[in-house]
């Protein structure tokens, strides 16, 4: 085989070596003791927000502080904390956003209550263009109404 060749193989054995790599490293090797920790920790890590990537969770979120996020969690449940102490600790130190479906409070309240809000302004907007179309194309003299099919 020539230089060139070579170099290539091991250019796509790298590249496929790393692409393999980096899609793993949102996952964990590690599993929990039993089942039913396993299950817990598989539940709490999927409803708590990456604070890094705001759109993941931790359980899908390759990045460094998903793993650390990950790797407390783990502990928490290890050494016998409930669910709702480690979601206690986990608001403690980043706050309510780290929650996917934070609690209604009156701080929080913009977030359960905006959408339903938003939702009914545009429903009240198209209402109103809706009406003022029709409206106009009532007026309009210049449409004339006839019986004759078009052509």
């Amino acid at each position: 085989m020539s230089w060139r060749i070579r170099t290539a193989a091991l250019a796509v054995l790298g590249s496929v070596l790393l692409g393999i790599s980096l899609s793993s490293a949102a996952f964990d090797i590690e599993s929990m003791p039993n089942p039913e920790m396993q299950k817990r920790y598989d539940a709490l890590v999927h409803e708590l927000r990456c604070m890094q990537c705001q759109n993941q969770s931790i359980a899908d979120s390759p990045v460094g502080l998903a793993e650390d996020l990950r790797r407390d969690v783990r502990e928490q449940i290890i050494a016998g904390k409930t669910d709702a102490e480690i979601r206690e600790s986990m608001v403690a130190r980043y706050g309510n956003v780290i929650l996917f479906r934070p609690p209604f409070k009156p701080s929080t309240a913009w977030v359960w209550i905006a959408p339903f809000l938003l939702l009914l302004v545009g429903v009240l907007v198209a209402v109103r263009i809706v009406r003022q179309r029709a409206s106009m194309v009532a007026g309009d003299e210049s449409v004339v109404e006839t019986d004759e099919p078009a052509r």
